[in-house]
């Protein structure tokens, strides 16, 4: 019997293919990762947003995605209100390839962009830069990451991926808030995936800067306390195995570690200008207060 669309979401089926260009993007680790997720849940929080490939993985019934991002959030925001919006968005910048070197676009873009930070310019950077990276000078904030060796994908494809995923998310809102105000939302019998900046590699990306992971597992304990199912993925094996991320993990927190296999790290691959990356095979951990 063929699936229809609904049943492959009830069983946590993830998109074809990204809306958005994203280290550390979990879009190929999904369905490892929903497969440990209840399917009986009253409403769904992702706070750590990024690529949102876990939010339209489980394609909630009710759900709520944030981050304290406002230029991503502006293009989730889009997505939802108006996708055909979004396109024009990527189309305008994506065509002007041709007129000018790819390297040429991007750079005016990033320009801009570190000029006056905004979904638009954002989101045709993310699909451009070095494999989705996106890093941010700590001197200045500005996006520093040089453009990808990739071409962009045409509008015609981001199209197509714009419907699908506006369908996924249908039923998702979306704000520019704190982690800790999209939790004080969540009740008993909600399901919470935390992804937040990984503190062991991820220092020179987005939010990462700020973030305090101690902080994070005091409002995991607390929503726990209060019957909310909390799911969260952070450092896990690195080195093919050979060294542990050593985390200030209290007991009592979570029921079950699981190691995700990530393959090798597009982070580290940037970081070593293209060495050998036969030793840099990763595994995170997802952690589960159920």
């Amino acid at each position: 019997m063929q699936l229809t669309i609904e049943n492959k979401y009830a069983t946590y089926y993830p998109p074809r293919s990204q809306l958005l260009k994203w280290v550390g993007n979990k879009q190929r680790f999904a369905m490892q990762i929903t497969a440990y997720f209840p399917t009986d849940y009253n409403r769904y929080f992702e706070p750590f947003l990024g690529s949102g490939a876990i939010l339209a993985t489980v394609a909630p019934h009710d759900g709520l995605g944030s981050d304290t991002f406002k230029p991503l959030m502006e293009i989730w925001m889009m997505l939802k209100n108006d996708p055909r919006q979004l396109v024009v968005w990527y189309a305008t910048r994506r065509n002007k390839i041709g007129k000018m070197s790819k390297e040429e676009v991007y750079e005016s873009i990033r320009d801009s962009y570190n000029k006056n930070p905004n979904g638009p310019d954002f989101l045709f950077l993310s699909r451009t830069c070095y494999g989705g990276i996106v890093r941010f000078r700590q001197i200045d904030g500005h996006m520093s990451t040089p453009c990808g060796v990739h071409t962009p994908i045409s509008v015609t494809g981001f199209s197509h991926r714009v419907d699908e995923w506006r369908a996924r998310l249908n039923n998702v809102e979306f704000a520019i808030c704190d982690y800790k105000d999209a939790l004080a939302e969540s009740k008993r019998g909600d399901l919470v995936y935390c992804d937040p900046p990984y503190s062991d590699s991820q220092s020179i990306l987005y939010g990462a800067q700020n973030f305090n992971f101690i902080e994070l597992l005091k409002e995991i304990e607390k929503a726990k306390s209060k019957g909310i199912k909390v799911a969260l993925s952070i450092d896990g094996h690195k080195k093919s195995g050979n060294y542990t991320v050593n985390l200030p993990i209290p007991d009592g927190i979570f029921e079950r570690h699981i190691y995700i296999n990530c393959g090798r790290s597009m982070l580290r691959r940037f970081q070593l200008e293209g060495q050998t990356l036969e030793n840099e095979v990763v595994a995170d951990r997802l952690l589960l207060t159920y």
